[in-house]
């Protein structure tokens, strides 16, 4: 099994891989992110102390279009698992469809949160503020398109404005800091380009990059930081709410009917998370049935059972992995009829 993984989660998701492949029987070929090496081998070493044996967990450092593509490209390598960029994962399915290999694609999102009037704000507020932020926005199941009914919209961005200037920005390591730093220059430069083309378009930036000062330590003044960064008044097809910038942005914008929501939260074409907030139970479940994500969270967020299938729709994703669709995807059915 060729098992790639990036370097947001890096040990997470790259164990969350090599466990249920070993388990089924298979022998797996790891590409960790060239960006977070280390942890791979890190791991590594604690895979021998643990007594693995030789030649069932076997990993490949290097970039994706060298080391990542020969592995795809294998023809001893009949399934793939990928965890990556709906980009990358269109080159994966190029480069293995001549193999006919089985993929696993679990791909980028540009998740909504819904937030209707009936919501309970004292526990919406600081969730939602954790379901952008966290991470530095650098998980694939953030919230980056923030849909707020009419009738609580300015008291939800008030509150919400005002909570995310008190997220502090500095050296992780210190356990009074919220965000850290992003993964690179040129990520946080592609970051920052879209809080420029949404003021561009005519949004305004209600705190965060460009508008507020990022005070930082003597020894992190030359890091990748970003403050928390929440942009209002941004119309549905700006690239800002239509493509995944995966950092610290979130966009808040009003909405006024269930079907109107549902609609304008569809209108992507990405599909993996979701988040509704509401009071009305019958509400809850219409909603959630009928948005386009793999993952729909009700008045929570992120709160997984690794049991339970785990996977988007349309550009995020093919297939789900978890505790069944993981032995599913792992192995191979056989029929054997026997004459006796």
């Amino acid at each position: 099994a060729g098992l790639i993984s990036p370097w947001n989660l890096p040990l997470y998701l790259l164990t969350w891989k090599i466990a249920p492949a070993i388990a089924c029987g298979n022998t797996v070929v790891a590409k960790p992110s060239e960006m977070t090496s280390v942890t791979a081998w890190m791991m590594c070493k604690l895979l021998e102390k643990a007594g693995v044996p030789h030649g069932v967990v076997n990993v490949v450092f290097g970039a994706g279009p060298k080391a990542g593509e020969a592995l795809v490209c294998h023809p001893d390598v009949p399934l793939i698992s990928f965890t990556g960029s709906t980009l990358t994962a269109q080159r994966i399915t190029e480069k293995s469809a001549p193999h006919c290999k089985r993929l696993s694609l679990e791909l980028g999102g540009k998740n909504p949160a819904i937030i209707f009037d009936d919501a309970d704000l004292t526990q919406c507020i600081p969730t939602t503020l954790r379901s952008s932020f966290a991470n530095q926005g650098e998980i694939c199941l953030c919230t980056s398109r923030i849909f707020v009914q009419s009738g609580i919209y300015s008291e939800f961005l008030k509150r919400f404005v005002a909570e995310a200037k008190k997220w502090k920005v500095g050296n992780p390591s210190d356990p009074a800091v919220d965000v850290g730093a992003l993964i690179s220059k040129e990520h946080l430069e592609k970051v920052r380009s879209y809080v420029k083309k949404a003021q561009a378009e005519g949004a305004r930036v209600l705190c965060g990059e460009g508008v507020d000062s990022l005070a930082l330590p003597a020894g992190n003044q030359k890091g990748y930081f970003m403050l928390p960064t929440v942009i209002a008044e941004v119309k549905d097809e700006s690239c800002c709410m239509q493509e995944e910038i995966f950092g610290p942005v979130t966009c808040v914008v009003a909405f006024d009917t269930e079907e109107e929501v549902i609609e304008r939260a569809n209108s992507v074409k990405y599909g993996l998370a979701a988040t509704v907030w509401s009071s009305n139970v019958g509400r809850v479940h219409r909603v959630a049935q009928r948005l386009q994500s793999g993952l729909v969270w009700t008045n929570c967020w992120l709160v997984r059972d690794l049991n339970l299938p785990f996977g988007g729709m349309k550009a995020s994703g093919i297939g789900r992995e978890g505790a069944k669709d993981s032995y599913e995807f792992f192995t191979e059915v056989k029929t054997i009829t026997i004459k006796y």
